[in-house]
């Protein structure tokens, strides 16, 4: 399988540099380029990538509203959003995530891990800087009145599910969980996609922060 890549960023030698990156690669192409979010939801549209590399600031409209369009104008399988920033900022990692953002990576990171994320966020793992992992965690210790886990929720997900929810938020690949469950990736993605489903979420990162905001993981605990 090809995985079709479109590049926004407002900066043309960045937007050369990720192409030679990843049309290095024999499993990637780069199907088109955007300069700003509203060229990016057009070509969007027009060339159906698998994975978008989304900068956050740029003119006319950022990268963080326009995921949020690309991703609720999608009729089938919605693209993948890996956000490139150089800004390692909180209210850009969770404005991005709760957007709809599978991935999100610092510009300054090197080439061979941009091909890991892409690929990462293709397959349907979530795919976070370690910093940033550091700052959703800290976030949420601090976060006054979070969520009880509530009665309707765990009736929703298995005992079974419900582990392994738990082990996706604190990071685990699918690979991970297998060992840890003692059980083949294919039954870990069969859960994965029941969680994803009984959550009505889009991808892994998205449960990530359902499981901290509604209370089934605890930061510091487990």
């Amino acid at each position: 399988m090809t995985i079709r890549a479109l590049v926004v960023d407002d900066q043309a030698l960045l937007r050369t540099g990720f192409r030679m990156i990843l049309a290095s690669e024999r499993d990637i192409e780069v199907v088109g380029e955007a300069a700003d979010g509203s060229e990016a939801i057009v070509a969007a549209a027009t060339l159906q990538p698998d994975v978008i590399l989304m900068d956050i600031r740029m003119p006319r409209l950022d990268g963080i509203s326009a995921t949020r369009e690309i991703l609720a104008a999608s009729a089938g399988a919605p693209p993948k959003v890996l956000i490139l920033t150089t800004f390692d900022l909180d209210e850009y990692v969770f404005d991005a995530l709760r957007a709809g953002a599978s991935g999100f990576l610092l510009k300054d990171s090197p080439a061979e891990q941009l091909i890991l994320a892409v690929r990462t966020v293709v397959a349907g793992d979530a795919l976070l800087a370690p910093s940033v992992t550091k700052r959703l965690i800290e976030h949420y210790v601090g976060k006054p009145g979070r969520a009880v886990l509530s009665v309707a929720i765990l009736e929703m997900l298995t005992p079974r599910e419900l582990e392994v929810l738990r082990l996706v938020a604190r990071g685990h690949s699918n690979a991970e969980l297998a060992s840890e469950l003692v059980v083949s990736e294919a039954t870990v993605k069969t859960h994965v996609t029941h969680i994803l489903d009984k959550l009505d979420v889009r991808d892994r990162v998205q449960a990530v922060v359902f499981a901290y905001e509604s209370g089934i993981v605890q930061p510091g605990v487990g």
